[in-house]
């Protein structure tokens, strides 16, 4: 498997944990009654898509310009 293919599941497990951590957070702290800073965050879901599509955009020009 190359390097492309193997770093695409690998992103999602990663968005995904990252995504969840942050909803957790956000969640105890609004039981604790705690008010977060809203910043202006790109989410972690579109970094994890823009990550993954260009992994796989990537994979595509790897296999079909150098093993084909």
């Amino acid at each position: 498997m190359c390097m492309f293919c193997a770093a695409i599941p690998a992103t999602l497990a990663v968005g995904v944990n990252v995504n969840a951590k942050q909803i957790r957070e956000r969640r105890e702290a609004e039981e604790r009654g705690e008010t977060l800073a809203e910043k202006k965050q790109a989410s972690v879901g579109k970094i994890t898509v823009i990550a993954t599509g260009a992994l796989v955009a990537a994979s595509v020009v790897y296999h079909t310009q150098f093993n084909g």
